[in-house]
C-alpha cells in the first residue's frame, strides 16, 4: 500500500516537473525576438569629439547642453545611423536614464521576488513586440542599444530592454491604469488666437519619480526618409511624446482608460512618431492610426498647418475615432469625447472616477476668461493650479492643470515652425524659443558658444518659483516621503505632532495633506487623531473618486 502511494506521489511529481519544464520550454522559444541585421555604417568608427563646452559632434550630428539646463540633440542618417549616432553622443544620459527608471521600480516593487515575475511576464508578454514595430524603428533602437549600460543586463539584453522600454507605459497603464499619466492639452485657432495662427498648448505629467524628468532632450531628427521633425524626449526613447514636423503637423499623447490586452502590439509612442515622420496631414495621420493597432487605448491630439484645425484621434483596440469641436478652440485631457467613444462603459467610468472632466472643465473656464490667447497666456493656463472657479486646492493635486509633476511642457505655432519648450523645474522654468525652419535650414551651423533658441521669443519662468509657497512645496514633498517611508518601515517619527503641524503647514489646502497625516496616527494606534485627519481630508478638495471612496474607508474603520 505505502509503495503504491510513494508512487502515485512520484507520477504527480513527474507529470508537475514536466509541466514546469514545458513552461519553462515555451516561455523560452516564445519570448524569442529576432534581432535586425543593419548595415555597416561608417559612422560607427567615427569619433566623438567637443569643438567647444557642452557640445559633443559625431559626423553631422551634434548634442549640445544648453545653458537653460535643457539637452539639444540634432540626428540625421539612415534608421541604423540615426541609432548609433544616437547612442554614442547620449550614452551618460541613456545611462542615467535607465538607472533613474530602475529604481523607480524598485521602490514600486520592492519584492525581488515579485520583480522576477515581472521581468518573465513582461517578456512572455512582449514576446511578438517586434511584429508590430516597423523594422525601421527596430533598427534605430539597435544602433542605440550598442551603447546600452550591461550593468543592467539582468534584465534582459540591451536591444531587448529598449524595444520592451518604449512599451513600459502601454503595460502598466493597461493592466493597473496606474495614474502615472494625467496629460492636459488644448489649442487655439481663428478668432481665438492673438495672430489667428494656431496655438497648441500641452503638459506631459508623466512622473516616475523626479530623477526621471532631470534630463530633458530635444531632439531634432533628419531622417532619410520622411517630414523632418522635433520632439521632446529623453535617453533611449525614439517615440514621441510632444513633436512637430517641418510641414506643421503636432503630436501629442493623451492616454485613456484601456481593457487588459491580451498580448503586444504597437506602442502608442512608436504610432505618435509614424505620424510625425511621415504624415503632413490629419487625413494621413488618421490613415496611419487606423491601420496600426496599439496596446491601450489613446487620444493623439493632432494639430495640422495644413487643416488649419487641430483635432483628437481616438484609439481602441478596436475602433478608432475622431473628435472635431467644429469650433476655433479644442481641450483634450484622458477621457473619449467623439461620438462613437464618449458612452463606452470604460470612459464613463474613468470621467466618473478620475480627473480627466474636472481638468476639461477648468481649462475651458480660462479659455472662456480670454478674448484671445497669446503664447504667454497659453503659458498662464499651462501653469495654472488652481481649481474650478479659482478655488485653492492645494499644491500637487492631480485635479489641477499644472500637478507639479510634468516632465515637460511645450507650446507650438504650426504656422510658423515655431515650439517653446519648457526647462524645470516642471513648466516652472523659462519656456525657451525654437524654430524649425532656422534649425533645419541649409545655412545652419553646429552650435559652438552659443544657443540655438530664439533668445527674444523666450516665456520667462513663472513668479511661482521665487514666492514663499514654492519653497513650503519643497518642504511638502520632503515631509511626504518621509511620512510615506516611516508607515510602510513601521518607524515612528521623534516628535509627531511637530511634525505633522509642519507638515500641514506646508500644504494646508491638499487634501494629501491630512490624508497622509491619518494614516501616520493609524499606524501609531492614535485612532481619534486618525479619523480626525481623515475627515480633514475628506472637506478638501480630493483628486479622485477612488481616492475619497479610500479615505472614507479608513475613516469609517477606526
Amino acid at each position: 500500500m505505502r509503495s503504491k502511494i510513494i508512487k502515485t506521489i512520484l507520477f504527480i511529481l513527474g507529470v508537475f516537473m514536466i509541466a514546469i519544464l514545458g513552461l519553462i520550454l515555451y516561455y523560452l522559444l516564445s519570448t524569442r525576438m529576432t534581432i535586425p541585421e543593419p548595415l555597416e555604417t561608417a559612422v560607427i568608427d567615427d569619433p566623438v569629439f567637443s569643438p567647444g563646452p557642452d557640445i559633443s559632434v559625431c559626423g553631422n550630428s551634434w548634442l549640445h547642453h544648453s545653458r537653460s539646463g535643457l539637452w539639444e540633440l540634432y540626428l540625421e542618417g539612415s534608421p541604423y545611423e540615426r541609432g548609433v549616432l544616437n547612442g554614442k553622443l547620449c550614452q551618460e544620459l541613456l545611462f542615467k536614464q535607465e538607472k533613474a527608471f530602475v529604481n523607480r521600480l524598485e521602490e514600486m516593487i520592492p519584492s525581488k521576488n515579485y520583480q522576477k515575475f515581472l521581468k518573465y511576464f513582461v517578456s512572455f508578454f512582449n514576446r511578438d513586440l517586434d511584429e508590430y514595430i516597423k523594422e525601421e524603428y527596430q533598427l534605430e533602437i539597435l544602433g542605440i542599444s550598442r551603447y546600452a549600460s550591461d550593468e543592467f543586463n539582468f534584465i534582459a539584453p540591451g536591444y531587448l530592454r529598449i524595444l520592451n522600454y518604449h512599451a513600459a507605459h502601454d503595460i502598466g497603464h493597461a493592466l493597473q491604469n496606474m495614474n502615472l499619466v494625467a496629460c492636459t492639452a488644448f489649442g487655439v485657432w481663428d478668432g481665438k488666437s492673438a495672430d489667428s495662427s494656431m496655438i497648441i498648448g500641452r503638459n506631459f505629467d508623466f512622473y516616475v519619480g523626479d530623477e526621471f524628468a532631470e534630463e530633458k532632450i530635444i531632439c531634432f531628427m533628419k531622417p532619410d526618409v520622411g517630414y523632418n521633425f522635433m520632439m521632446v524626449t529623453w535617453g533611449g526613447m525614439i517615440g514621441v511624446v510632444s513633436g512637430m514636423n517641418e510641414k506643421g503637423l503636432t503630436v501629442t499623447l493623451n492616454a485613456a482608460r484601456s481593457s487588459i490586452p491580451l498580448g503586444a502590439k504597437t506602442p502608442v509612442s512608436i504610432v505618435a512618431r509614424e505620424i510625425l515622420q511621415y504624415a503632413s496631414d490629419i487625413e494621413t495621420a488618421l490613415d496611419i492610426v487606423r491601420h496600426r493597432q496599439t496596446f491601450v487605448s489613446e487620444s493623439f491630439l493632432i494639430g495640422s498647418a495644413q487643416d488649419g484645425k487641430a483635432v483628437v484621434i481616438e484609439k481602441t483596440d478596436d475602433v478608432t475615432a475622431v473628435y472635431d469641436p467644429d469650433t476655433n478652440h479644442i481641450i483634450q485631457t484622458n477621457h473619449f469625447q467623439s461620438e462613437a467613444l464618449f458612452n463606452t462603459p470604460l470612459n464613463i467610468k474613468n470621467m466618473e472616477n478620475e480627473t480627466s472632466v474636472y481638468r476639461l472643465e477648468r481649462v475651458r473656464e480660462l479659455l472662456g476668461a480670454c478674448d484671445i490667447l497669446d503664447t504667454r497666456q497659453t503659458a498662464d493656463i499651462l501653469r495654472d493650479q488652481k481649481g474650478l472657479g479659482g478655488k485653492n486646492i492645494g499644491m500637487g493635486n492631480e485635479k489641477a492643470i499644472n500637478q507639479l509633476i510634468a516632465h515637460h511642457s511645450v507650446i507650438f505655432k504650426p504656422d510658423s515652425g515655431l515650439v517653446w519648450v519648457s526647462a524645470g523645474p516642471y513648466q516652472l522654468g523659462q519656456y525657451l524659443c525654437y524654430d524649425l525652419n532656422e534649425i533645419f535650414s541649409d545655412t545652419a551651423r553646429i552650435p559652438v558658444n552659443k544657443e540655438i533658441y530664439v533668445a527674444d521669443q523666450t516665456i520667462p519662468q513663472d513668479t511661482f518659483v521665487l514666492s514663499g509657497d514654492y519653497s513650503d512645496y519643497l518642504i511638502y514633498r520632503e515631509a511626504e516621503t518621509e511620512i510615506l517611508e516611516a508607515v510602510k518601515a513601521e518607524i515612528r517619527l521623534g516628535n509627531p505632532e511637530k511634525f505633522i503641524s509642519a507638515f500641514i503647514g506646508s500644504n494646508p489646502e491638499l487634501y494629501k495633506t491630512y490624508w497622509y497625516s491619518g494614516r501616520y496616527y493609524e499606524f501609531i494606534e492614535d485612532y481619534e487623531n486618525a479619523v480626525k485627519y481623515f475627515n480633514l481630508a475628506l472637506d478638501r478638495e480630493v483628486g479622485s473618486a477612488y481616492e475619497r471612496e479610500l479615505i472614507e474607508k479608513e475613516a469609517n474603520s477606526n
